[in-house]
């Protein structure tokens, strides 16, 4: 009897489970103690392959995945897609994924304890309102287990229904009807007893069907038109079936032939309601529509309530007069002009403006960064004859404007460097001590004497950022292999070219852009600020 039992046992699962809705919530809670499945079915468009294997798969927690399998344990059975616990207990909490050739899916359980005192678990509740005098009904069916069950009894609040020999409740719902009602089902699996809940939580309400009747919207509308147009006033409003929403605009002893009120549109709603909207079209508007009271009204048993709409002329839009829109584009023009002429000034004279605004702010930068010099003056050093500009220009041209003209310090190598030192280290220590570094090139700068200077100085400009390099371009150079190629980094305005001719003048282009890349100093030029230079000699 036994074994013809469990054969018929495992007939109805597998019909079951090739028949029963499939387990498709990816995150799913089930009860502790009661028997629970998973159960995996491929959609339409998913390509089936018979001769593939299936696994089950389980992770929790730090654990990777474990293949399950039927003597995984005694509470587990796997039947082809489905996989059913009997019972469901709390270790069972964690991932299980179903896998059949490219086919997969995963689900997360989390177990929950039923309370001792309860015969069901808050989280399990399904919950149900139910109107009053409506049709109350509790069925107690179960999409997997209702064909394995061979008893189902329904429950009140924990206490069964007595002379329920059919679980289906049916009535016309009372206010004493709420409560919690829980169908369980008895199943038999392997000679033990199992039981499986279902509970619903049934709410009963009152009679939702009467409504007091409301118009929707303000109460008073005023409605901007314009004469000899059409306009459309909407009136809307919540009621119930047996009431009436309709329009009152006759005038005393009179009609308008213009107004016409259309049918009305009734609408019923999911609650039960109605929503009702009715039309009064007026055409033509002339001025005897104006100013006038045209009343929306929704009546019902217990009263009426009233909406609205008058109808004002829209103000007509002023036109410009031509000459105030003939000034106003002029000076919109002009405006644009005087911003574009002013940015281009500040493009041209932008080194002059700065140096007005350092004179003018007394700004010095010079007053606490610890540095002895405003510049060091790299030169090619020696007084030979082909290198004899180069020379006047470092040692005599420079220091006569930058320093006795326009008051800053310079550190040049020939005069201020005590000789028998280690040039090397001086060299580097001055730069160290410079806010600037000025490169007088020519032709015959690359020599083995000046670069360790260049370098140095690009290595603190590029690199560290503790110097500025000014670069002067005193004769052409058409060579450049010879110089490192970091100095093309250097930024143009930065490369300042002397022409003899135009660099005279102390308030030349050439010595405002010099001033304008050494560090801003407060000053007292002195002598004349239009002295010209002694011209530098050309042999």
């Amino acid at each position: 009897m036994r074994h013809r039992e469990i054969a018929l046992t495992l007939l109805v699962l597998m019909f079951i489970s090739t028949s029963e809705t499939c387990t498709s919530r990816p995150r799913i809670t089930a009860v502790e103690g009661e028997p629970f499945y998973l159960k995996y079915c491929f959609s339409s468009s998913e390509p089936k392959n018979e001769t593939a294997t299936i696994k089950w798969y389980k992770s929790s927690g730090s654990h990777g995945p474990k293949e399950l399998s039927s003597s995984s344990s005694p509470r587990i059975t796997l039947q082809g897609y489905v996989l059913e616990f009997w019972p469901v207990e709390s270790d069972d909490s964690g991932s299980y994924s179903f896998q059949m050739g490219n086919a997969s899916y995963e689900w997360k359980l989390s177990v929950i304890r039923r309370s001792k005192h309860s015969c069901f678990t808050e989280k399990q509740v399904i919950s149900k309102t139910v109107e009053v005098k409506k049709s109350l009904q509790v069925a107690c069916e179960h999409s997997y287990y209702q064909k394995l069950a061979h008893r189902t009894s329904l429950y009140k609040n924990c206490e069964q229904i007595e002379n329920n020999k059919n679980p289906f409740l049916q009535k016309n719902a009372e206010f004493k009807d709420r409560g919690y009602y829980t169908c369980v089902f008895f199943l038999h699996h392997n000679g033990k007893l199992f039981n499986v809940t279902k509970t619903f939580n049934i709410t009963i309400v009152g009679d939702r069907s009467n409504v007091i009747p409301v118009l929707l919207g303000p109460k008073l509308n005023h409605v901007k038109v314009e004469l000899g147009k059409d306009v459309r006033l909407n009136c809307s409003a919540l009621l119930n079936e047996k009431d009436v929403v309709y329009w009152n605009f006759w005038k005393e002893n009179e009609t308008d032939p213009n107004v016409h009120e259309e049918g009305e549109t009734r609408i019923r709603t999911s609650e039960g309601k109605s929503y009702a909207s009715r039309i009064l079209r007026i055409e033509n508007i002339n001025e005897k529509n104006l100013n006038f009271s045209y009343n929306c009204t929704v009546a019902s048993e217990g009263g009426i309530d009233t909406r609205t709409f008058i109808l004002l002329k829209k103000e007509d839009m002023v036109d410009i007069p031509g000459h105030v829109f003939t000034r106003g584009m002029i000076i919109a023009v002009l405006i644009s002009v005087i911003v574009v002429c002013v940015a281009i000034v500040g493009v041209i004279y932008r080194v002059d403006l700065a140096l007005f605004y350092r004179h003018f702010m007394g700004r010095d930068e010079t007053l606490t960064d610890g540095k002895t010099y405003d510049a060091f003056v790299s030169y090619l050093k020696g007084c030979q004859p082909e290198n004899r500009e180069e020379h006047t220009f470092a040692v005599e041209t420079l220091p006569r404007v930058l320093e006795k003209h326009f008051g800053y310090k310079l550190c040049i190598f020939e005069r201020d460097v005590v000789p028998g030192g280690a040039v090397v280290d001086e060299i580097h220590s001055l730069i160290e001590k410079s806010r600037r570094l000025i490169i007088v090139l020519s032709k015959s700068y690359m020599s083995n004497e000046v670069r360790y200077e260049l370098e140095s100085g690009l290595h603190k400009a590029l690199v560290e950022r503790k110097i500025k390099i000014i670069l002067i371009e005193l004769t052409p150079v058409s060579d450049f292999t010879l110089l490192p190629q970091s100095l093309s980094l250097l930024k143009s305005h930065r490369v300042l070219r002397w022409k003899p001719e135009e660099s005279l003048s102390y308030n030349s282009r050439f010595w405002k852009n010099l001033l304008y890349l050494m560090p801003a100093k407060t000053v007292k030029p002195c002598g004349d600020e239009l002295e010209v230079l002694p011209a530098l000699s050309q042999s």
